[in-house]
Order: C-alpha cells, then sequence, then structure tokens
C-alpha cells in the first residue's frame, strides 16, 4: 500500500513524532447547504425541490443551492444566470444575511457546550479543538456526533462533521462526510468521518492532488505535467524535486500536506482586520451625485459597524468597479481613527472627486483597516483626508460628530437601522440604510419603475458628458 512503501511515511505517526506535532482531536463543522436549509424551515413545502439562494438579478451569484439543485451543476458562486441556465426549474430566493447570521450565532452556542476552542471560517463552518474536552464528554467521533443531534433537535437544521488529529484532515473528512447529489439522486451523507492517528495516510494519498490546499489550475496543470494523479504520488516524489518544480514556499507546503503535516493551531480569538461594505448595482450607475449619495450609504453602515466593535479606522479604502470590471482602490490615511459616518463619507468622496464615473459604475465599497479606539482629540493638521478647500477636515468633521453618534445607535438600536441616519440616503420617503451582508451575493432583480428610474438617470448622465 502507498502509506507503507519505504519512500513515503511508514504511517501517519511517525510523521507527527518526526515534525514534533503533537496529536489532537480537532472537528471540522460544515452546516449542510446552510442558507437553503435556514429557508426550508419557514418553507417546507419547498422540500425536496430544487432551490437556490443568493442574488436573483442577473448579476446575482448562487450563493446556496438544494441538493436537488446540485444534481443539475448549480454550485456556490456561479452566476445566477448560468444557474437557470442549467437549472430552469429551480425556485429562487434572496438571501437574507442577518436571519443567517442569527442562526449562525445559535449553531456557535451548540459548539461552546463542548469546548471554547473555536475558529469560525464562516457562518456555516468551523474548526473545533476538542482535545481538552475528551475527558469530559468522550471521544471526538462521541463529541461529533452529539454536535450533530443537537442542531438536529434544537435548529431543525443538519451538519457534517470531520474528525482528525488536525485541520487540514478534518476538513477533508468533513467533505467526505456530506450528502452527494448525483444525477440519479440526492444520496445521504455519513454525518461523521473520522481520520484516526495512524491511519492518516491510508486516508489522505488516495485522493487527487487538487484536493490540497494550494493546488489551484496553474499548479495543477504543472503536477500533471509529471504524471501526479493522486496525493500519494505527490508524497513520493520528495520534498526537493516539488521545491526545484514549485519554488521553496509552494514545494514544501505542499509536501508537508501530503504528508499529513499541519501544524496550525484553532485560533479561537482571531483578531479582525477590516470592516467594510460593498454594493453591486441592478444597473450601471454614471451619475456622480448620485455616486456620492452611494458612499455616504456605505460609510454610514461602515462607522455603525466600527462603533459597535469600539474601534475606529486610520485608513479608508474606496473601491470602485467599472463596468467592464476593471477595478480600483483608492486609500487614504487619517491623523486619528474615524468611526463616524460623517466623517469616512467626507474622506471617500474626497477620494471619488479624483475618479472619473463616466464608463459606469458597476460596484463601489468602502473599507476600514488600521484599527484604534476612537477619540475626541481634534488634529491640527490640514492635510487630513477629506478635507476641502476652505472646509473642515475629516478629522474636524469626526470630532464634531463623535459625540451625537452615541444617540445615534442608542436610537436604532431601540427602533432599527431605518428609524434614522443621513437625509441624503432617503428616497421615496424612506430610509436606504446599508444592511450588512444583504447584497453579499449580488444584487437582486428590481422592479420595472426601478429600472426606468435608474436607465433614465443614466442616460441623462451620459447626455451631460463627463
Amino acid at each position: 500500500m502507498l502509506a507503507t512503501r519505504r519512500d513515503a511515511h511508514p504511517n501517519a505517526r511517525s510523521a507527527l513524532a518526526e515534525w514534533g506535532v503533537a496529536a489532537r482531536t480537532i472537528l471540522h463543522v460544515d452546516m449542510d447547504a446552510f442558507y437553503v436549509s435556514v429557508e426550508l424551515r419557514r418553507r417546507p413545502e419547498l422540500r425536496g425541490k430544487p432551490v437556490v439562494v443568493g442574488g436573483t438579478g442577473n448579476r446575482g451569484v448562487v450563493a446556496a443551492a438544494s441538493y436537488e439543485a446540485r444534481r443539475f451543476g448549480v454550485f456556490s458562486a456561479m452566476p445566477s444566470a448560468q444557474a437557470r441556465r442549467r437549472c430552469p426549474q429551480a425556485i429562487f430566493l434572496p438571501g437574507d444575511h442577518a436571519l443567517y447570521g442569527e442562526v449562525s450565532t445559535e449553531v456557535h452556542e451548540i459548539f461552546q457546550r463542548f469546548t471554547p476552542m473555536i475558529e469560525p471560517i464562516a457562518l456555516d463552518e468551523a474548526f473545533l479543538d476538542v482535545s481538552g474536552a475528551r475527558r469530559i464528554h468522550g471521544d471526538g467521533v462521541t463529541i461529533a456526533s452529539e454536535i450533530r443531534r443537537q442542531v438536529q433537535r434544537q435548529l431543525e437544521l443538519t451538519c457534517s462533521v470531520g474528525v482528525a488529529p488536525n485541520k487540514f484532515l478534518a476538513k477533508l473528512a468533513s467533505v467526505a462526510a456530506k450528502p452527494k447529489a448525483l444525477p440519479s439522486g440526492v444520496r445521504p451523507g455519513r454525518g461523521v468521518v473520522e481520520v484516526r492517528p495512524g491511519g492518516e495516510l491510508a486516508f489522505l494519498h488516495p485522493l487527487p492532488v487538487k484536493a490540497l490546499w494550494g493546488v489551484g489550475p496553474a499548479t495543477l496543470d504543472r503536477l500533471a505535467r509529471f504524471g501526479l494523479s493522486n496525493v500519494g504520488d505527490l508524497a513520493r516524489l520528495g520534498e526537493q524535486t516539488l521545491v526545484t518544480a514549485l519554488g521553496s514556499s509552494s514545494g514544501a507546503h505542499l509536501y508537508r500536506l501530503a504528508n499529513a503535516i499541519d501544524d496550525r493551531p484553532v485560533e479561537s480569538d482571531r483578531v479582525m482586520k477590516s470592516i467594510g461594505n460593498e454594493e453591486t448595482y441592478p444597473t450601471d450607475l454614471y451619475d456622480r451625485d448620485e455616486l456620492n449619495r452611494q458612499i455616504v450609504r456605505l460609510s454610514d453602515s461602515v462607522a455603525g459597524r466600527l462603533r459597535a466593535q469600539g474601534l475606529g479606522a486610520r485608513t479608508l479604502t474606496l473601491k470602485v468597479r467599472f463596468a467592464g470590471f476593471r477595478t480600483i482602490t483608492r486609500a487614504v490615511t487619517s491623523a486619528i481613527p474615524l468611526s463616524t459616518g460623517q466623517a469616512i463619507a467626507q474622506a471617500m468622496k474626497g477620494v471619488f472627486e479624483h475618479i472619473d464615473p463616466s464608463p459606469g459604475v458597476r460596484l463601489l465599497g468602502v473599507t476600514g483597516t488600521n484599527f484604534d479606539e476612537p477619540n475626541q482629540q481634534l488634529s491640527l493638521l490640514d492635510d487630513a483626508p477629506g478635507a476641502a478647500e476652505g472646509g473642515p477636515t475629516a478629522v474636524q468633521t469626526e470630532t464634531q460628530w463623535l459625540r451625537a453618534t452615541g444617540t445615534l445607535d442608542e436610537i436604532r438600536s431601540r427602533f432599527g437601522v431605518e428609524s434614522i441616519g443621513p437625509v441624503s440616503t432617503m428616497r421615496a420617503g424612506a430610509l436606504q440604510p446599508v444592511r450588512p451582508g444583504g447584497q453579499a451575493w449580488g444584487p437582486d432583480a428590481v422592479s420595472g419603475k426601478d429600472r426606468a428610474d435608474q436607465s433614465d438617470r443614466a442616460e441623462a448622465s451620459r447626455c451631460q458628458g463627463p
């Protein structure tokens, strides 16, 4: 067998010892078709049908597909228009990111009954280190089975769990545990798959090389030229050969993975590195006033999220994607951390003044990074971002508005995000706040009236010229 050849590690236990990696019990929990499954709780009449959740407009993408839809080749991240062609009978539902976040929190509350060592990867998946919980709750398979039982009983959802000595193998094991969509029907999954210590290579080496993290299309083509089809072939090739072929970093990385070596810990306290929002528009925007209004909406949302975390952002980035998919980013850095929508919008509009929107803007995004605690110290610098000639800088605007934001946040907490906001974001007498994650999968279809209004504004802008 591959795992017992002399040119590969005789077993994973000796490999672990060679690399000095202690044995652990890691779980990877992956919710099954999470967004679709949450929707089916409130639409049970759709169970057993091809259901797709995501952006319903022409520029939308698939967030999740039921296994019945996957039989027709519909998968997450696929353009919604392509999904409709593959499965015309599919039922499309717009995503509800806020609801999925609430349910994800409930799922994580179940995880916390077994271990505090939880590393969220997305709303629907997480790594758990249960090494310290085995004495109380049993071995990895017992814990995984109990998590599945509680998720099913309390939330009416299902999940698949991989159990292994490291994160890499646990992820692969959870994939092996999931249901499979076949042209002939949906095959139920095993629910829990364990890779036991000593059996790592027997599980790993028959898998195709594309199962390894870091093997994309280009690397896959290069490995194919060596005649490598599975992970065992790659492991037998040797580290030096891989380093010569792929470079020192990539070659050493793939050699370690091919021998089941992954010593990354489960990081339960990962630091947030950025807070941002972006939106793709159903039709391209050309009018600068309308685009500035969108910047205000995005900035107001980002500011609220920053304050909720007790943070301010020193670096602010504006992202613009044009009609032809060309994307640019422009960043500015403030003398003090900014956390008010007024200051962030001022900084971003100052950046946008130097960008020509005449090609048509498909997407706008505002992101804050380089975090620090907000403060009210007024900077005397005149070159702060967003400064208008003869007007206040973004830093001065921050200082003026910071005290008022406490009242703003309290009102929104009690009455909702649509209760108060910038006047410029109103349309038809109602505020249009940006909801974090609300456009995670592209814009939904717009009404005929909205589409006509957008087309009229775009045509007027084109007639006016840049």
